[in-house]
């Protein structure tokens, strides 16, 4: 069966599979620079689509009922939706995707591999804490958050979850092999692009690129003046938000959905890049930082001999 499906479709070579905030949106940017390689511009979250942990944001209730994405071998309307992301490629030596949350969703690892049993898989990993507090800022952009950061950590499971790197890194090299999956350390890529870089297209099996030519840089990133008023205006866009992504693999073309979408995109056109001016966030209060250094390093315990890589030289305050 996932024979046929892969004649009649193209489907990913390479799929980057998060972690978030870690670094893969520039790693897409940079693959795409390759003459050899097709990549859609957006995520697309096929395979964990339905997973309530990772997006909440996509399941609706409708009349009482739960309306929800049905992704898999036999939902051939699905699949289609998710071959249609690459067509444009077909002249392409490798086509991937780049999805933040397959890394820790439960699901995705056996879905992926039914559907695609020898794709190349990249996770790319950044200091724990870093990143659950660059992820937080994030959702304050996005308008998903409207609390503190110290509040956050309870009401938003994803922030501590997305830097629980070291059972999922496990069950992906079960599932697939470790020589199927390549795991990077964002550290090393600002330490070394050339190399860092290289070592990605060689296991997926393109052309090398030279990283002094390369634009590697995707965007400039800006955080709240006023977080509190950032926060209270959120309340607002977070509702616009969710109405957005409840449509995620555009089945419904409704008239709400129109509307829906102009106001999701007048909304950070126009009023949530208002507040949006400084160029460092806060610093972490101290005590925040010290609580998560010990959990998520209790979180990740192995996570250094599983990767063969002292991780405590290059995370101040990890031990795993």
């Amino acid at each position: 069966m996932t024979e046929e499906i892969r004649a009649l479709r193209r489907l990913p070579d390479f799929i980057i599979g998060g972690a978030p905030k870690c670094g893969t949106t520039s790693l897409h940017f940079i693959l795409g620079q390759n003459p050899q390689i097709g990549i859609p511009d957006n995520e697309i979250h096929y395979f964990d689509a339905d997973d309530p942990i990772t997006h909440p944001d996509f399941l609706d209730v409708r009349g009482g009922d739960l309306k929800w994405f049905d992704v898999g071998l036999n939902n051939e309307e699905s699949l289609d939706w998710y071959a249609s992301r690459f067509s444009e490629f077909g002249g392409k030596l490798l086509v991937g995707e780049d999805s933040t949350t397959y890394l820790f969703s439960a699901v995705a690892a056996r879905r992926i591999k039914s559907l695609l049993p020898d794709v190349r898989l990249i996770f790319l990993l950044r200091d724990p804490v870093k990143r659950a507090y660059s992820q937080y800022w994030h959702l304050i952009r996005s308008a998903r958050l409207s609390c503190s950061f110290e509040q956050a950590l309870s009401r938003h499971s994803s922030i501590i979850l997305g830097s629980t790197y070291a059972p999922h890194v496990a069950d992906y090299f079960n599932v697939f092999g470790r020589e199927n999956v390549h795991v990077a350390v964002f550290e090393d890529f600002l330490s070394d692009k050339q190399a860092f870089i290289n070592r990605i297209t060689n296991h997926i099996g393109a052309s090398e690129m030279d990283a002094g030519t390369l634009k590697t840089w995707f965007n400039r990133t800006y955080y709240p003046t006023m977080p509190g008023c950032q926060q209270w205006l959120n309340r607002i866009g977070g509702r616009i938000v969710a109405g957005r992504y409840r449509n995620h693999m555009e089945h419904e073309t409704r008239l709400t959905e129109k509307i829906r979408h102009k106001l999701h995109y007048h909304w950070f056109r126009r009023v949530n890049p208002v507040l949006l001016k400084a160029e460092k966030p806060p610093a972490m209060q101290p005590g925040t930082a010290a609580y998560l250094a010990h959990h998520l390093s209790d979180r990740n315990a192995g996570l250094s001999d599983l990767l063969n890589r002292d991780l405590s030289a290059i995370w101040p305050g990890f031990r795993g």
